[in-house]
C-alpha cells in the first residue's frame, strides 16, 4: 500500500481506524504531540486490542487501520498480532516509528548530530553500507506484517536519531518488500529544514520514496512554542473536518470520533465524539456510531463552526476545536444537526462531502491539512517542488 493510497482515503468516514498501541516512547523529542516518554506507561489492554481488531469483518470493517503511538514498536509481538488479525478481514495496515532501533552504535555512544550538518554524513554514509544497521529480529516481524511503513523525521529526531540511520533502516526495510515513506515535519514552506530533508530523500532513494510532510501544531511538548495552524474560518462559511472520519483509539482504550490530540487527551470526552470503548464495544457498533450521527455527518460536511453558528444556543467562542468540544453541550445544534443530516439524506450528504474532499486525490488532502507547498512529495516520483515553493528560502 503506497503513501498516496493510504491518505487519498482520509476524507472517507470509517475508511480508517486509528490505534494508539502505547504512549511510551524512548525518544523525548521537543515538539512531541503526545508528550511520550519512556517512562509514562499508558497504553490500551492487549486483549482487549486484539479483540476489538478481530471483530472485524469481510463485511464490516476499516480499509486501513494506522499504528502508532508513542512509538509502536515497542509492542513489535502486538503490532505483528495486530497487524495479522486485521489482514484476516481484508484490512490493511500502516504504521508510524520513531526509528529508535536504526541507532548505530557510534550513535549511542556519541552524540547525534542534527540539522543539515547532517546532509553529507547521510550521503556518504548510506550509499555505502545501505545494507548494513540490523534491525532486531522482533521489530523486523512486525515490520513485515504490515503494508506499510512510514519513518517519522524532523529536526528533533535527527538530535537522537541521525538521518544517516534512518536512511539505511529505510533501505533494509525497502529490501524486505515493505513499502515505505517518509513522515516529516517543519515549522512551514520557508523551513530550511524541510527544503535540506527533502532534497536529501529526493537524491538518497532517486524519488522513489514519498514525503507526507506536515508542520509543527501546539499539541504536547510543542503547546508552549509552536504557532496555531490558522485563524477560524468564518462562521457563516462551510470549513468540513476531515479530522472526524477516522476513529481513533485513545491510550486508555476509549473511542473518539476526532484525532485532535488534546481531544484525544482530554475525560470526559464530549458526548458527540464518544464512540465507545474497545473494552466493551465491537468494529461494527464502533463504525456505526460514526456514521449515523447527524453530528459528526455536519461536521464533516460543514464544520463545528457554521454549525454552531447556524444551529447553535449561542454564539461560540474559542478556537475551530474548542468550539466542536463545546457542541456536546449544545442540545440546539443537535437538534438542527438532526433536522438536517438525519436518515438516508444525511447519509448522502456524508458521502458527498467525503467525495468533494477526495476529488484532488492524495496532494489535496495534504494541501488542505499538512504543508501545502510540498504535497507533490506525497505520491511517488512527484514532480520535484519549483525553487519558489518553499524550497529556496535565502
Amino acid at each position: 500500500m503506497e503513501l498516496a493510497e493510504l491518505v487519498a482515503r482520509r476524507p472517507f468516514p470509517a475508511a480508517g481506524l486509528l490505534l494508539g498501541l502505547t504512549r511510551r516512547c524512548p525518544l523525548s523529542c521537543a515538539h512531541c504531540s503526545t508528550g511520550s516518554d519512556l517512562f509514562t506507561r499508558e497504553e490500551p489492554d492487549g486483549a482487549q486490542l486484539e479483540r476489538f481488531v478481530g471483530s472485524f469483518s469481510t463485511e464490516n470493517r476499516p480499509d486501513v487501520v494506522m499504528l502508532t503511538g508513542g512509538e509502536p514498536l515497542l509492542l513489535p509481538v502486538l503490532t505483528e498480532r495486530l497487524s495479522t488479525l486485521a489482514r484476516r478481514a481484508g484490512s490493511r495496515t500502516a504504521l508510524l516509528s520513531g526509528m529508535f532501533f536504526a541507532r548505530s552504535r557510534s550513535t549511542r555512544s556519541g552524540s547525534a548530530q542534527s540539522g543539515s550538518a547532517q546532509s553529507g554524513s547521510a550521503r556518504s554514509g548510506t550509499r555505502r553500507g545501505r545494507r548494513g544497521g540490523a534491525i532486531p529480529p522482533a521489530i523486523l516481524r512486525a515490520i513485515r506484517s504490515v503494508d506499510h511503513f512510514s519513518a517519522s523525521l524532523d529536526a528533533h529526531h535527527e538530535r537522537e536519531v541521525p538521518r544517516a540511520d534512518v536512511f539505511r533502516a529505510l533501505h533494509r526495510i525497502r529490501d524486505e518488500g515493505v513499502a515505505v515513506s517518509f513522515h516529516l515535519t517543519g515549522t512551514g514552506a520557508s523551513d530550511p529544514y524541510l527544503a535540506d530533508i527533502t532534497r536529501a530523500v529526493e537524491r538518497e532513494f532517486d524519488g522513489r520514496v514519498p514525503c507526507l510532510v506536515n508542520e509543527v501544531r501546539p499539541f504536547g511538548r510543542a503547546a508552549s512554542w509552536a504557532r496555531p495552524a490558522r485563524t477560524g474560518p468564518d462562521p457563516a462559511a462551510a470549513s468540513p473536518c476531515s479530522m472526524a472520519a477516522w476513529p481513533v483509539v485513545a491510550f486508555d482504550g476509549r473511542v473518539l470520533a476526532c484525532c485532535n490530540q488534546d481531544t484525544v487527551d482530554r475525560r470526559p470526552v464530549p458526548a458527540h465524539l464518544d464512540l465507545g470503548h474497545i473494552g466493551v464495544d465491537d468494529w461494527a457498533t464502533v463504525r456505526g456510531r460514526a456514521l449515523e450521527s447527524p453530528v459528526l455527518r455536519m461536521l464533516r460536511t460543514v464544520g463545528p463552526t457554521h454549525l454552531a453558528a447556524r444551529y447553535g444556543s449561542g454564539a461560540g467562542t474559542g478556537s475551530y476545536c474548542e468550539g466542536c468540544r463545546a457542541l456536546g453541550d449544545d442540545e440546539a445544534a443537535a437538534a438542527g444537526a438532526l433536522a438536517v443530516a438525519g436518515g438516508a439524506a444525511g447519509a448522502l450528504l456524508d458521502l458527498t462531502a467525503a467525495v468533494r474532499g477526495s476529488r484532488e486525490g492524495a496532494q489535496g488532502v495534504v494541501r488542505r491539512h499538512g504543508c501545502a507547498a510540498y504535497a507533490p512529495l506525497v505520491v511517488t516520483g512527484g514532480p520535484p517542488l519549483p525553487e519558489t515553493e518553499g524550497r529556496d528560502v535565502r
